[in-house]
Parts: structure tokens; sequence; C-alpha cells
């Protein structure tokens, strides 16, 4: 097993999961909003936010699928040591990783069912950047809000299935957003 499969973990568990679940509930609370969310350096091409994120959310029960070039020895070794999640294919995971192109066609992925809507996945995806753009409307915006967006249509599609769907994470270096099923995009 290499060195950095063992190292890039929160230095104090507890507390770095914490703040990192409080992030992660602050962006998915409040659609739009960018987080700062740090303690965790996973190896490339996984980034700080997304490998916070993961640590936090992912346990031995907590399927995920890799897409693209998230898929490889170094991202595998690192999640199944820190987290123990065992890996699937895009039809039967809780949370996907990776580009938005990587991650295309979204129907492959659940979306929960009329008695169980929350057992669909959530997308986490790498952007290059955060920067205004789609406009977000509904539960936890006051107004509005603004996020750049990969596309808009998918989003707007999404929205149709509620309270079927997908969420989605945005992760950007120490960074994130979130868009769940419930936002309206325009």
């Amino acid at each position: 097993m290499q060195a950095n499969t063992l190292s890039g973990g929160f230095a104090d568990p507890a507390i770095g999961s914490a703040h990192a679940f409080r992030s992660v509930m602050e962006a998915m609370a409040r659609p739009g909003t960018i987080q700062d969310i740090e303690g965790a350096a996973p190896p490339a091409p996984l980034s700080p936010a997304m490998g916070a994120v993961l640590l936090t959310l992912c346990d031995t029960e907590t399927p995920i699928y890799l897409a693209g070039d998230m898929d490889c020895e170094a991202a595998r070794a690192w999640l199944a040591f820190h987290t123990g999640a065992p890996f699937v294919g895009p039809a039967h995971c809780m949370f996907a990783v990776g580009k938005w192109d990587a991650l295309a066609p979204l129907a492959v992925y659940p979306i929960g069912t009329s008695e169980y809507p929350d057992r669909s996945a959530t997308l986490i995806v790498e952007c290059s950047e955060f920067a205004a753009g789609a406009t977000l409307t509904g539960p936890g915006i006051k107004d509005q809000a603004t996020l750049s967006l990969p596309e808009v249509e998918a989003f707007q599609v999404n929205r149709t299935l509620f309270p079927l769907g997908l969420d989605f994470i945005f992760t950007c270096g120490e960074r994130l957003a979130a868009l769940p099923r419930s936002t309206k995009v325009s």
C-alpha cells in the first residue's frame, strides 16, 4: 500500500468531518451559496473539497461510482482505505463522482421511487471554477441566487421529476456549492 493512500484524511476525524458536514448541509440548505470545506488532501484527480465531501458522507454502506479520470487506482485505494465504500456502476450508486462530461448521461443514475424518493443518487461534480450563471429559485433561497452550471436544461428536466430526481454537489478546489432537486433553474 502506498504512503499517499494512508495519508490525506482528516487530521482529527471527528472534528474534521463535523466541519465538513456543516459545509455540505449549509450548501444544500442554501442552494447557490459557495461554502469553504477543508481538511482532506486526497490524491489527484480528487480535489480537496471532493475528498472532504467523500470522507464525510461515505462509509461501507454507501456505494460510489467513479466516472472518467476519477476512476483511477490512486482514488480507489484512497477511498477504500478511508471510507471502505464499495465501488459500483452508475445504476447502483448513492454517490457518483466526476467531471460533468464523464457523468453523462444522467438517466443512468437512480432517482428514487415514489415510496422511497431518498434512494436517489447524489452527483459530486468537479468544476474548474465557480461564477455567476444560471438563476436559482426555490426552498432555501430568499429571492434568487446564481451559480454557474455546466448546462441548464439537465437541471430543469431534473426538477420536473420532483420529489424524485438527483441532487448535485459541485466542488472546486476547497469550495463547494449544491443544487438539490427542489431548486428551479432558469
